[in-house]
């Protein structure tokens, strides 16, 4: 781990398609409602977390600079290379050949990629830094 406090590690396990059932049924956040007992359809969470699969990849989250952005260790991130990095977006990155997600800023004042917990400090984007974004982070898996 470096001193910015989250890397990610890239796993290049190949698995077949496995369709999930799907209840059409919304779960209500609020007030329960009755559920429906049968399944209408099929869902494959790759037609749903990747729109360009030649440009994705996931990548699992060691590491807690981006607790703020509901990121945690252990999470599988979906990062899509394709998608412009602007500011504002999170951002797998490589920074002087270490791996780092972080949120991307781009301000009058500099370029910075800017980690989610008050224990890490920025990381500017200097002129002299080898710095590689390698694609936008679209969705975050999340084990409860």
């Amino acid at each position: 781990m470096d001193k910015n406090g989250t890397h990610i590690s890239q796993s290049t396990a190949t698995r077949e398609t496995i369709r999930l059932p799907l209840y059409l049924t919304p779960v209500q956040a609020g007030f329960p409602s009755p559920a429906d007992d049968y399944i209408e359809l099929s869902l494959d969470l790759n037609e749903h977390l990747i729109d360009k699969p030649h440009s994705t990849f996931c990548v699992r989250v060691q590491g807690n600079s981006m607790l703020g952005a509901n990121i945690h260790p252990g999470d599988i991130l979906v990062v899509d290379r394709s998608r412009p990095a602007c500011h504002g977006k999170v951002v797998v990155a490589v920074v002087n050949g270490e791996f780092t997600v972080k949120r991307l800023s781009v301000t009058n004042e500099g370029t910075y990629l800017m980690p989610e917990h008050p224990a890490y400090q920025p990381i500017p984007i200097e002129q002299d830094m080898d710095v590689q974004i390698w694609g936008v982070v679209t969705y975050t898996i999340h084990k409860h």
